[in-house]
């Protein structure tokens, strides 16, 4: 399946209490979302499966694939097209050997030191952030702004895309930045319109 990075939205459960998961994400598809990760802390693993599964269904044949977050099983029993690991995650190699070589596979990377340890030939892409402090994350790292987010486009050996904080303004700012694309939740999941809001950012770049 080909990787657009575009416009990558991360799904958040009270955010999208609004429309419902499933609704939320056709709704940003159709905006022009291009990928779409799964994410839910606190939902057990049977409970993530049911919704990979759902959110699968509903993707069938638009091209975007469908990324979990964390949860290697999830991502396995529910036939979504890849995985998108943290540093405290489980090691690469091991999430590739469990996927196989079709899965895409992602990792979050925070600054140059984890950068210069990237196991690029078993990766697709990596998430680059945060670039703004966010509060969908309480222990992230030190925000980069988009002089430290360029400084690891720069560096990087695989296609990133920007996370952290980021809005339909920033779009331009990202692209300059040399990133394949921006990763958002609250700026499409807390919106009252998801295609309005995925359009509004498409527009930014």
């Amino acid at each position: 399946m080909r990787l657009d990075l575009s416009l990558y939205l991360v799904t958040d459960p009270d955010l999208c209490t609004g429309h419902g998961l499933v609704e939320t994400v056709v709704a940003a598809v159709r905006g022009g979302v291009t990928v779409v990760q799964l994410r839910d802390k606190h939902a057990s693993d049977g409970e993530m499966i049911d919704q990979a599964r759902r959110l699968k269904a509903a993707l069938a044949g638009s091209g975007v694939p469908l990324i979990i977050n964390d949860r290697l099983t999830v991502a396995m029993e529910s036939g979504a097209d890849g995985l998108h690991i943290g540093q405290d995650d489980g090691e690469v190699a091991a999430a590739r050997a469990a996927l196989g070589e079709r899965a895409l596979l992602g990792l979050s990377v925070q600054h140059h030191g984890q950068l210069d340890r990237v196991d690029a030939e078993r990766l697709d892409y990596l998430g680059l952030g945060p670039v703004f402090a966010t509060p969908s994350k309480h222990d992230h790292a030190e925000p980069l702004g988009f002089t430290g987010l360029a400084s690891l486009v720069a560096a990087s050996p695989l296609p990133a895309v920007a996370i952290g904080g980021l809005k339909a303004e920033h779009a331009a700012a990202v692209r300059q930045s040399g990133a394949g694309g921006l990763a958002v939740i609250s700026a499409i999941c807390g919106r009252p319109d998801p295609e309005i809001a995925a359009r509004e950012i498409r527009g930014g770049r």
